[in-house]
């Protein structure tokens, strides 16, 4: 059975996933303040890196674990909330880009298994 990396359209589509995912997180102000001093180049890169890998695709990932990475983050206040309104731009980037609602929803099943690591729990 092929990855869901595969089934998403490979590199290019995690590519443009997250390109149009972190243009609805900057414009969301539920949560783009979090952004305001973040180098998004560099911070899209660590995503796709991340998203390639847990979707299945090349293991090029070098960042922190999800605990670590949003440590500071959670001791200012991060919580279900925002974790929630990422989950919802992620979604709404994929069904922009036409990805069927079956890899939507896997997608976001996958997301949701990162929440106690992100939020520290």
């Amino acid at each position: 059975m092929s990855t869901l990396y595969e089934r998403l359209g490979g590199e290019a589509a995690v590519n443009a996933a997250v390109d149009v995912f972190y243009r609805h997180v900057l414009s969301d102000d539920r949560i783009n303040y979090w952004f305001e001093d973040v180098d998004m180049e560099r911070q899209a890169a660590k995503q796709k890196a991340f998203m390639t890998m847990a979707f299945g695709g090349p293991h090029n990932y070098t960042g922190d674990d999800m605990r670590n990475g949003h440590k500071h983050l959670v001791e200012k206040g991060l919580n279900d909330s925002h974790f929630d309104a990422v989950a919802e731009n992620l979604a709404k980037a994929l069904a922009e880009l036409n990805v069927p609602q079956a890899e939507i929803d896997e997608v976001l099943a996958l997301v949701g298994t990162t929440r106690n690591d992100v939020l520290g729990r």
